[in-house]
């Protein structure tokens, strides 16, 4: 199976995905193999969300949609146009998956088949049912995938290299685990906005996508806001007002509503609009229904800070404030030479 081959295979498995976003399930059935799968995945969407009580309707399709519209001929060439991938000599490379939004370790699967290694996934019991299904679909349009593919429920044995993602505390028991093996080990990160009040409404009702999809639980969810001296909310507050509907979902509304006791018990300061929580803080990791800020006094003094603190942050949403920042509103869509904590996973995979 030449690289010709893979990409073409994950072209198709995008477009199967395209029948699953956020418009809606519509078949196409000019998608292949799709007699043998459409049926068969909304049966793993049900399952999913019925798993997962945060993986609800608009979380997975959101999701699908991503990776459909990520999965194109044109994107696919242009990732990885940037590698060389001649005489790659196939290893297996064990996966780790966390489970905190549906299919977050798909990049790290992608990345892994399309450098010509085969893949050992150990998924998170939080997200099991859509991976594998897809992976099946893999092997019917490319049967060069077969025995390509792994899933395990065990610790992993019998692998080259491992990709593993978890929290501060789970990393050092893989950092000490995997001690003798090639490895990337992802920590405990969260995304980060530079507000300098000149925001429009639409940038900071962009920005409320950033904090609320996936209710917050992603690494590339704003959990923190840093804004200047005397910085007014109410225009933060009016543009974040279209996701009040979140406050209707149960399990947001307990963690808000728990969240807030805490906050009101311990006596801190808070701002509040009934779904959403604003408290200053020098956390990155906010609670789900509450956002950090901190005031900062200067561009060049936040610069130094974010770069002190970088091995905490996943991304800086920003208007012209540094390099490699993300726009407002497209947190939760990367694109596929966007790595998670600026690791370049595909040479890392190259070099094994």
């Amino acid at each position: 199976m030449d690289l010709q081959q893979r990409i073409n295979a994950f072209s198709n498995l995008g477009q199967f995905l395209n029948q699953f976003g956020t418009n809606g399930i519509q078949k196409d059935d000019t998608v292949k193999a799709n007699e043998l799968f459409f049926d068969g995945f909304k049966h793993q969407i049900k399952l999913a969300k019925e798993h997962n009580g945060w993986f609800t309707d608009a979380n997975v399709h959101f999701s699908l949609q991503s990776w459909a519209n990520a999965l194109t001929t044109a994107n696919i060439n242009k990732w990885v146009s940037q590698y060389n991938f001649n005489n790659v000599e196939p290893k297996t490379v064990g996966i780790i998956m966390a489970g905190n939004i549906p299919l977050v370790g798909f990049h790290d699967f992608l990345s892994v088949l399309m450098s010509g290694h085969n893949v050992l996934v150990k998924q998170s019991s939080n997200d099991k049912h859509l991976l594998p299904y897809l992976a099946k679909y893999l092997e019917v349009v490319e049967p060069g995938f077969k025995n390509k593919i792994t899933f395990t429920q065990d610790k992993l044995e019998n692998f080259d290299a491992v990709i593993a993602t978890g929290s501060d505390n789970t990393a050092r028991y893989f950092e000490y685990y995997f001690k003798n093996k090639p490895s990337i080990i992802r920590k405990n990160r969260n995304s980060v906005a530079i507000l300098t009040g000149k925001e429009s409404k639409d940038q900071l009702e962009a920005l409320s996508d950033d904090i609320f999809r996936y209710y917050g639980l992603g690494c590339r969810n704003v959990s923190k806001l840093f804004v200047p001296k005397d910085y007014n909310f109410d225009a933060f507050f009016n543009a974040v007002y279209k996701w009040h509907p979140v406050i209707h979902e149960a399990k947001y509304a307990n963690n808000y509503d728990y969240n807030k006791a805490v906050y009101l018990m311990s006596e801190f300061d808070m701002l509040e609009n009934g779904f959403l929580m604003i408290k200053e803080d020098e956390s990155y990791a906010s609670p789900i229904a509450t956002v950090f800020y901190e005031y900062y006094n200067n561009s060049e003094e936040l610069k130094t800070k974010l770069q002190q603190d970088s091995d905490k942050i996943q991304c800086i949403v920003a208007n012209n404030f540094t390099e490699n920042e993300v726009t407002f509103g497209h947190t939760q869509k990367p694109e596929l030479w966007d790595y998670a904590d600026n690791v370049d996973t595909v040479e890392f995979l190259l070099k094994i």
